[in-house]
């Protein structure tokens, strides 16, 4: 019996394998009966769940780097490197920075899985950057017939899009090839107490006055809580990207997304100068991420919709904030992938909930029925009460990514909880 990483789910898988070559993961592969990829058991849902084999790929030795840099046509060296799927984006991040390159974005937590981050479309946040998948630019993945297919955005573009959120139906990725820029240099400001009106009224200019940014709150407090702004390292705080200087109030101490919980594990903030994969996070590596002991929900809506979804929301504040230890906004740049809710520019409501999963359920609906009608989707791998149809209905390129599932793995021996469901029709 094992569980994800909150504690909330117990996996039905029987048994969990650690293939250390190529080799025997084409022999666990071809063994026949339901099988599935687990990275690093960061869903909130059943989205990984199997009741056969479960299959991690972190200690996969395929006779080459862990993180190796990749020539592609056109460009240098380094720009494009293939990592082990099974990599977490911390561990990722610290060899890369090493060679002077970097990510684009990173999510909150460095510790997720390459593989299983990308395969759900998680994302950072920022007016210019888009979700976490839109930096692959290729991938390895071991078919359920033991075959191991490359598939690369120059060389696929048919199925590419198709392929990158995956919900792990189509294989068992063992390496994800990741765009990459030059290493830069970022700070961290935090203003507190941002009223409601100023934030609604400043929307486009607070989400465009750093590279990253992203808003706290329990939906019940008279003011927005904290707004941290994560900028490319300059002289000034985030006035000089447009604010007017009276605008926020900025905390002279460091603080954490949860009120009242010590920030020791955050990055560090007040505006010192760091590299990118130590502030773009919000939490550090080295400790144990977040809560923990939690429950997460997040859905992903139109950004034009934004001021409306953070009406709705305030008018549920009295509902969810008994439940809430936070609830973080964000934006994301629109993608072109086929599972991904960023296909035009987009603001993510994120809901960290006290780990009382069935008054959590009792409440999305409330939730669900203030945000769906103004385009939201739901985050494939947090907890959600839409069920599997309405959940496939609000993708329109869905029932090509069926028809791409079968083509992977004509038996379904993929098609373990949630997708299962999805890929029922």
């Amino acid at each position: 019996m094992h569980r994800n990483w909150a504690g909330n789910l117990t996996y039905s898988a029987r048994s969990v394998v650690r293939p250390s070559s190529l080799e025997e993961l084409a022999d666990v592969l071809t063994a026949g009966g339901p099988v599935r990829a687990l990275g690093s058991r960061h869903s909130f849902n059943d989205v990984a769940d199997t009741d056969g084999v479960h299959v991690q790929v972190d200690g996969l030795d395929d006779g080459r780097p862990a993180v190796e840099p990749l020539t592609p046509d056109g460009g240098d060296e380094g720009d494009v490197v293939s990592v082990n799927a099974g990599l977490r984006y911390g561990e990722v991040s610290r060899a890369l920075h090493a060679t002077g390159r970097a990510l684009g974005n990173l999510a909150s937590l460095p510790h997720i899985s390459v593989a299983g981050a990308v395969a759900t479309a998680t994302h950072g946040s920022g007016d210019t950057n888009q979700s976490l998948a839109s930096a692959v630019e290729g991938l390895e993945i071991m078919t359920p017939g033991g075959e191991l297919r490359r598939i690369t955005r120059a060389s696929d573009p048919d199925v590419f899009p198709g392929t990158v959120v995956s919900l792990g139906a189509l294989g068992v990725v063992t390496r994800v090839e990741l765009r990459t820029v030059p290493a830069y240099v970022v700070r961290q400001d935090v203003a507190a107490d941002v009223p409601w009106d100023t934030f609604v009224a400043s929307f486009d200019a607070i989400t465009s006055a750093a590279y990253s940014v992203s808003a706290f709150t329990s939906w019940d407090e008279p003011a927005v809580r904290h707004v941290w702004f994560k900028s490319v390292a300059r002289a000034d705080r985030p006035e000089v990207r447009g604010l007017a200087p009276d605008l926020l109030r900025w905390s002279d101490v460091p603080v954490h997304p949860l009120p009242g919980v010590d920030p020791s594990a955050t990055t560090e903030q007040l505006g010192v100068d760091g590299p990118w994969h130590e502030r773009l996070s919000h939490f550090r590596l080295e400790f144990t991420p977040s809560a923990g002991d939690e429950v997460q929900s997040e859905y992903l809506l139109p950004r034009r919709n934004a001021a409306a979804a953070i009406e709705a929301m305030r008018r549920l504040g009295p509902t969810v904030a008994p439940l809430l230890q936070t609830s973080e906004i964000r934006t994301v740049a629109a993608d072109d992938l086929w599972l991904s809710p960023f296909d035009e520019p987009s603001v993510a409501f994120h809901f960290t909930w006290l780990p009382r999963e069935d008054d959590v359920r009792a409440v999305l609906p409330a939730v669900e029925q203030a945000l769906v009608p103004l385009g939201a989707r739901p985050h494939w791998g947090k907890v959600s009460t839409l069920d599997a149809p309405t959940t496939a209905a609000l993708f329109p390129r869905f029932d090509d990514f069926r028809r791409l599932a079968a083509r992977f793995d004509p038996d379904g021996r993929l098609h373990g909880g949630l997708v299962g469901r999805l890929l029922a029709g």
